[in-house]
């Protein structure tokens, strides 16, 4: 199959599968509302029997009933179902209203739904948003134990302004009026990852937030709040103290409280109307590059799916070649498909749109469809939101242009200036960065070849000479360096190369070539002459203390680790140490049968490089196994192995996992001080531990960690590793650990081969060392 064929093939398949969803969908949705459709006649019926009435007043009492209630229609009649019977009929309706509500139907439990219906009827008859926030504070957060409430509205260029709050009093609400794009803070980043932020305790994450002055060690949630794909606001609600992860119905309850409160921040614009979309049109048509407007596209749910062309300005130029009338008035996804590569054109659209953080991009590629096969373009591409809506700023870049705008930045960077001599006419030509490298202004005479060494140093009179006769008189190619005299004084180390130019004949035409500044190499190449001796006896140290700390590592960690069997526990360890010997670091891993029968497993990493990290590591290693003869819980260990951190090392700072597994029950016990969670692997679905509180070791004095349990079952892998298996500079690390949960899942036939495959698939680049650590239960007798 050619390329162009299978690029067609997976184009196709692509616009297949979303017509395949798009269906299921409303196949689905279809019936929901059927089943609904019948439970509600079901009721009506059991009405119409006990109330001996009629359809139509069945109808009516049922419509009173839930009115009365303040409930659905649908749950007053799952209730008269229930109460009448407790048949098939009863469970088929709890199975479908158990269905709506994990299909985010808007059913909610009864007392979570009474405090929704208190903070919408307060909000509903508040007089501003100030009493909006009280409203939301006293009906529905009180109960969850929060304290305060802060309402942030977001700015067109990222910013967030308090439109209200409550819990704070009036100097705090004063200090936080304003908070300036880029300032990283919960309603921050809650905008920017456009997702509900659970936060412990600000004191563990480090991060600003109004209140923090109060309640330093209070936790937080931050939600976005927005309709149809743009977020409007933010709802912050902070706690006295640390809160614990919280059920999935308090998380529904919050984020069904942010719903509530996008409603009050700004009633968005229709999509296709308003003065605004005109304006914005008006804005396009006035701009000197291509532009395109841009409108939300919403399904029946009111969730963005696309953005609908809405304009397209005289100056666009489709890439695929189509004029501008097949363009406007398509979806964005519909007229470039392929746009939806993540990290793509319309996930840019998207996040403008959603958090009104402008976007621009130099060289974007951007991919269209031309008779099913892809066609890339470069174009530089600004993304802005006004409104409801976006602009779509959209300059093409042709070959030739972006050939030239290369040479002359090249040009710039080298510092080279380029010339042409005519040796008929006698013409020069010089380019702008030859005038720079002479100090001269554009316009001034060029100075001839000929001339070149009554600017040079007298010392250089020679070279230049023979560089001139080799040029115009042997007619080859030549180069030579000398030092340039200008007229303002300044003396520059200049590099000239040139080459003739001839005729069919043998005749000289010309003389072309460039000049380049080398004189940040002369000065360079002095300095490193004058420090060579030594750089070369603290490279000797250097080297001798890497050494050093590579032997030591390399004794205590050895690469690899034959498997280790304990009971009915499969135990196998991998090591990969940093590919540069002055990166070797820290990390650490152990696993180890003590005199309790129990089984002792951790990972940790220390901070830093060098021989210092590595006997940091062998001080916390060794002490962790001494510690771990006591026959203390994990979270006992981690506190002593604080203490040892803190005060009986040379400011040695590290996180890690400490793990008792008990053979007798299959329960791990598990405490972290700073360190990512482990992940369970079971029947290749892996997921994370609930994360559980522990700052980092050697960091504070006293500390208490926690300590989680987790009941193993025959055939689950349990992973613990250090970050040199995930971290990139190039990806926020949360990005990461989702990759890696994809790559765990991966079936392996054995634990040996699902560390080797996970090592190999690792997309790390920072070079850290790395420690892997796969504890496997098997069944018994296995």
């Amino acid at each position: 199959m050619s390329a162009r064929s299978e690029a067609a093939a997976v184009s196709n398949l692509g616009r297949l599968a979303v017509t395949i969803d798009r269906l299921r969908k409303q196949i689905q949705d279809a019936q929901r509302a059927a089943e609904g459709r019948a439970l509600i006649e079901v009721a009506k019926g059991i009405l119409i029997e006990r109330l001996q009435c009629g359809l139509a007043e069945a109808a009516q009492q049922l419509e009173l009933l839930a009115e009365q209630a303040g409930v659905t229609q649908l749950e007053l009649a799952a209730d008269i179902i229930n109460q009448a019977s407790q048949d098939r009929i009863s469970e088929a309706t709890r199975e479908f209203l158990d269905g709506a509500r994990a299909a985010d139907a808007p059913a909610q439990a009864a007392g979570m739904a009474v405090r929704l219906r208190s903070a919408e009827n307060g909000m509903l008859e508040a007089p501003d948003a100030q009493a909006v926030a009280s409203s939301l504070l006293e009906h529905a957060l009180k109960p969850l134990g929060a304290t305060n409430v802060a309402v942030w509205t977001v700015g067109s260029d990222g910013s967030l302004t308090l439109t209200a709050g409550a819990g704070f009093n009036a100097t705090e609400a004063g200090r936080w009026r304003y908070v300036p794009p880029g300032v990283n803070t919960p309603a921050r980043r809650a905008l920017v990852e456009r997702r509900t932020v659970w936060i412990r305790s600000l004191a563990e994450v480090g991060l600003p937030s109004i209140g923090m002055s109060l309640t330093p060690d209070g936790g937080r949630v931050a939600v976005p709040a927005g309709t149809g794909g743009r977020i409007m606001g933010v709802l912050e609600i902070g706690w006295p103290g640390p809160v614990e992860p919280q059920p999935r119905q308090v998380q529904k309850q919050v984020e069904a409280l942010a719903e509530l409160c996008s409603r009050t921040l700004e009633r968005p614009v229709e999509p296709g109307g308003g003065a605004g979309q005109q304006e914005l049109i008006g804005l396009a048509e006035a701009l000197p590059d291509g532009a395109l407007v841009l409108q939300p596209h919403l399904d029946a749910a009111g969730r963005l799916t696309d953005f609908r062309i809405t304009h397209a300005n005289p100056h666009f130029v489709d890439p695929a070649g189509r004029p501008k009338g097949a363009v406007a008035g398509a979806l964005l996804l519909e007229a470039y498909p392929l746009a939806a590569d993540e990290g793509g054109l319309f996930s840019a659209v998207e996040h403008v749109h959603a958090t009104g953080e402008p976007f621009k991009a130099e060289n974007m590629t951007l991919t269209a469809l031309v008779d099913d096969v892809p066609l890339p373009s470069i174009a530089s591409v600004s993304i802005t939101r006004h409104g409801d809506g976006v602009l779509l700023i959209w300059r093409l870049q042709d070959e030739a242009t972006r050939l030239a705008s290369l040479l002359q930045h090249a040009q710039r960077l080298g510092r080279i200036g380029g010339f042409e001599e005519n040796t008929l006419s006698g013409e020069i030509t010089w380019n702008r960065q030859l005038y720079d490298l002479y100090g001269m202004k554009p316009g001034e005479a060029p100075i001839p070849l000929e001339q070149l060494a009554e600017h040079a140093h007298p010392d250089d009179a020679v070279l230049i000479g023979r560089f001139l006769r080799t040029v115009t008189h042997h007619r080859r190619p030549a180069s030579t360096a000398f030092r340039l005299q200008r007229s303002d004084g300044i003396s520059r180390h200049i590099r000239v190369v040139a080459e003739p130019v001839l005729s069919p004949d043998g005749r000289l035409l010309a003389v072309r070539g460039a000049y380049q500044d080398i004189s940040s190499q002369h000065w360079t190449e002095v300095a490193l002459a004058a420090t060579r001796d030594q750089l070369v006896h603290t490279e000797q140290q250097a080297a001798e203390r890497n050494r050093l700390a590579l032997q030591l590592q390399q004794a205590i960690m050895p690469p690899t680790r034959g498997p280790m069997e304990a009971f009915d526990l499969n135990i196998a360890v991998r090591y990969r140490p940093a590919e540069k010997e002055h990166l070797v670091g820290g990390d650490w891993y152990d696993a180890v049968v003590l005199p309790s029968k129990q089984i002792l497993l951790s990972v940790g990493d220390v901070a830093g490089h060098g021989i210092e990290a590595a006997t940091g590591m062998v001080v916390l290693r060794n002490a962790l196994r001494g510690l771990a003869a006591t026959g203390a819980g994990p979270g006992q260990l981690l506190t002593w192995l604080n203490m040892v951190a803190h005060h009986l090392t040379d400011n040695v700072t590290a996180t890690a996992i400490c793990g008792l597994y008990d053979p007798e029950t299959g329960v791990l016990r598990w405490a972290r001080g700073g360190h990512l969670p482990p992940i369970l692997v079971r029947k290749d679905q892996a997921s994370e531990l609930d994360l559980i509180g522990g700052v980092l070791l050697g960091a504070l004095s006293e500390v208490s960690y926690e300590e989680s349990r987790v009941q193993l079952m025959p055939g689950d892998t349990l992973l613990m590793y250090t970050d040199g298996l995930i971290e990139r500079r190039d990806r926020a690390l949360h990005h990461s650990q989702q990759q890696l949960l994809r790559t765990a899942g991966h079936p392996t036939a054995s634990l040996e081969h699902r560390l080797d495959y996970l090592l190999t698939h690792s997309n790390s680049d920072t070079d850290d060392d790395t420690c892997l650590v796969g504890i496997q239960l098997t069944a018994p007798g296995s």
